[in-house]
């Protein structure tokens, strides 16, 4: 399907594999620490780590010390972090009554870290109710013009 939302979907369709990208973001890079943080089978942790390799995600490599192999993300890796933050900010708001579990501060200056939507040439903040979907250059030709969706 011709869309950058539902495409992403067959890599991060599950939780585990969302929830191994946050662990790798809080610094685990060895698949015992993957398993052992998440409780997750083998099979599976090795299936999602295998998806997040081929997808460029993550990149197996030699450790820098001892023999041990380590998963690090890569710069497309990096590029996620924003939804994960996306993500906490929902739940923040929406499943953690009694106030947030973790929170994420600018190691600078200590300020809380938020995902924003904005407009990247007026830099105004935005809603749903401020976007409207248009055909771009990957739809064009396509028969499922129809299929322009929020």
């Amino acid at each position: 399907m011709p869309c950058s939302i539902t495409r992403p979907l067959v890599i991060f369709g599950d939780r585990w594999t969302l929830l191994i990208l946050k662990f790798a973001f809080s610094g685990i890079r060895r698949f015992n620490g993957f398993q052992s943080s998440l409780g997750i089978s083998r099979s599976r942790l090795q299936d999602r780590l295998d998806r997040l390799i081929e997808h460029e995600i993550l990149v197996k490599r030699k450790a820098e010390v001892g023999a041990h192999e380590e998963y690090r993300l890569t710069r497309k890796g990096h590029d996620i972090y924003p939804i994960l933050m996306a993500i906490r900010d929902w739940g923040d708001t929406y499943m953690a009554p009694d106030g947030p579990p973790v929170r994420y501060t600018h190691e600078g200056c200590a300020g809380e870290a938020h995902s924003r939507l904005g407009c990247d040439a007026c830099g105004e903040e935005l809603t749903a109710r401020d976007v409207v979907p248009e055909v771009g250059p990957g739809l064009l030709g396509d028969q499922s013009v129809n299929q322009v969706a929020t």
